[in-house]
């Protein structure tokens, strides 16, 4: 089922990796099969720096098989990159969850996905909209928790996010809740004070719940493809993550990009977004995730 779901989602990427197992079904030699895979690599979103290493390591790992069919080494070879920083997101309750990113990457739906997948294993969960810059993005928030029967803490239009976090800290630990999801305003990386807010935030939250946020999520749009990398590089600085939470994987030809997150940041995936309802998300794994790129 799962599987299935991924090739589904991923339809559009295995477009680009269809070149790839027609190359190895052709007659050329292994060297120029393997000029021909780092080329294909970098179009399917990889980068320079994943699809050479990719390329060096089947170099010396056929050598020493002596595998004639490079299909199975290069499917283990990936997932291998995607399992060097693999993790679960955190099991600590009552826990504190923190999601950051640009605008428009995702991160509303992301918080109410995330709010679904524990409400239905039975946590009570609440939401926070601190994003105070954007009336629209408070009002969404909204929206989901009437749709999931959450409570959402919200502010006043331009109130301090911090001051905002901080009240919904209160609300959380006077009702017993086991999970805060904290919707923080979309900013580019490139703006220092918006990021040092997100410093604020941090500081109030483990001030006031001890040896939290458990988890900061990278939201991260898998359309933007090697953009993302330098997105998740600024924040990561700035925010210290924990993980990304990789949205819009369905809409996007862009799905190779996920490696290069990994291989280059490392840091682990560990939920995708594969549509728009609550029910569209999945932990992340890699076995299954190269399965359903390269079937």
């Amino acid at each position: 089922m799962v599987l299935e779901k991924l090739k589904e989602t991923l339809s559009k990427t295995r477009k680009l990796f269809a070149p790839i197992e027609q190359l190895f079904a052709g007659s050329q030699t292994q060297a120029e099969i393997l000029d021909e895979l780092f080329e294909l690599l970098v179009l399917a979103d990889l980068g320079v720096a994943s699809s050479q290493k990719i390329i060096k390591d089947l170099k010396e790992k056929s050598k020493k098989s002596h595998q004639p069919d490079l299909m199975p080494l290069l499917k283990q070879e990936l997932i291998d990159m995607l399992s060097s920083e693999r993790g679960r997101a955190s099991q600590v309750f009552p826990a504190v969850w923190l999601l950051v990113g640009i605008n428009g990457g995702g991160k509303t739906t992301s918080a109410a996905k995330l709010a679904y997948k524990y409400q239905t294993e039975g946590k009570k969960v609440m939401l926070t909209a601190a994003d105070t810059f954007r009336a629209a993005a408070q009002e969404q928030l909204v929206l989901w928790g009437k749709k999931l029967n959450l409570p959402v803490i919200q502010g006043q239009p331009g109130a301090d996010p911090a001051s905002v976090v901080y009240d919904a800290l209160q609300s959380f630990k006077a009702r017993n809740y086991d999970l805060l999801i904290i919707d923080t305003a979309g900013r580019l990386h490139t703006y220092a004070h918006l990021m040092a807010e997100l410093e604020k935030i941090k500081k109030v939250i483990s001030r006031e719940v001890p040896g939290a946020p458990q988890e900061v999520l990278l939201v991260l749009d898998s359309t933007t493809g090697q953009n993302a990398i330098v997105q998740a590089r600024e924040f990561n600085r700035f925010s210290g993550l924990t993980g990304v939470f990789l949205t819009k994987l369905d809409g996007t030809a862009r799905g190779g990009s996920v490696l290069a997150i990994v291989e280059e940041l490392k840091l682990p995936i560990k939920y995708v977004g594969l549509g728009e309802t609550e029910k569209d998300i999945m932990e992340f794994e890699p076995e299954a995730f190269v399965e359903a790129l390269l079937s």
